[in-house]
């Protein structure tokens, strides 16, 4: 299942199926549901934030750990390397979060809330918290999935809000470890690097789990457009070619 925290946090899409999944609930050999932990981490070949360069260019290593609760709730936190000059946020991002997430049937649903934090940022506002949530239909190896996430106005934001629209597709090839993917999102808000405030990133990704490991290779060609972009260099919005090495446990 493609979460709406990794769709929302997380460098690329094609990682999301396997290192950066969000942890099931754990059943307990007498039947009670218990607690289930599960860790990720990646090296990726840029950190892309809805399509922004957040890394400058260079390697990010990420990595995070999930608590699956009873009832379907969750928490957790996720961190990556940033580039300290690409966007002022300093060098580390760590975000930490919590919801509820359910399936019914073929259909999956995720809710929750996401603390963005910049904790070198230096002077001034970065953290701010996003509510999102999500709808997910499976389909044979396919799925698909439609979010949205909205951060009320708030300091770090400029005093104002931002909303994002997201759509992903997967599709696990049968009888194959290759999987492929698709995402594009919908940024209006503060959280863009255009001159109106409106953005739209994409992506199209594919990636291979190593049989008889917890690894997984992934590359995913990502891009973000605006009118006008701010960056008219393209230094955080140029499209890429974005690797990733990732495992889970």
């Amino acid at each position: 299942m493609l979460t709406s925290v990794r769709s929302l946090a997380a460098a690329s899409v094609f990682a999301l199926s396997a290192a950066l999944a969000a942890p099931a609930m754990a059943q307990d050999e007498d039947g009670g549901i218990g607690v289930e932990v599960s860790a990720n981490v990646a090296m990726v070949s840029e950190y892309r934030f809805r399509g922004v360069d957040l890394s400058g260019g260079e390697f990010a290593i990420q990595g995070g750990v999930d608590v699956g609760l009873p009832a379907g709730f969750y928490i957790g936190t996720w961190a990556s390397s940033l580039d300290e000059q690409t966007v002022g946020y300093g060098s580390t991002e760590l975000d930490v979060y919590g919801g509820w997430a359910g399936e019914f049937g073929n259909v999956s649903t995720d809710v929750g809330v996401i603390m963005y934090i910049y904790p070198d940022a230096g002077a001034g506002d970065f953290d701010y918290v996003e509510f999102y949530g999500s709808v997910g239909v499976g389909l044979g190896p396919a799925d698909v999935t439609l979010g949205v996430a909205y951060a009320p106005d708030q300091d770090s934001l400029g005093g104002t809000d931002n909303f994002y629209l997201y759509a992903d597709a997967g599709i696990g090839i049968p009888g194959t470890p290759v999987s492929l993917s698709g995402h594009v999102g919908y940024t209006d808000g503060f959280l863009t690097f255009t001159n109106d405030g409106e953005a739209i990133d994409w992506s199209l990704g594919a990636a291979v789990a190593v049989p008889g490991t917890p690894l997984e290779l992934g590359v995913a060609y990502i891009g973000v457009e605006g009118d006008p972009l701010i960056d008219p260099a393209g230094t955080f919005t140029d499209d890429a070619v974005v690797f990733t090495l990732s495992a889970s446990i």
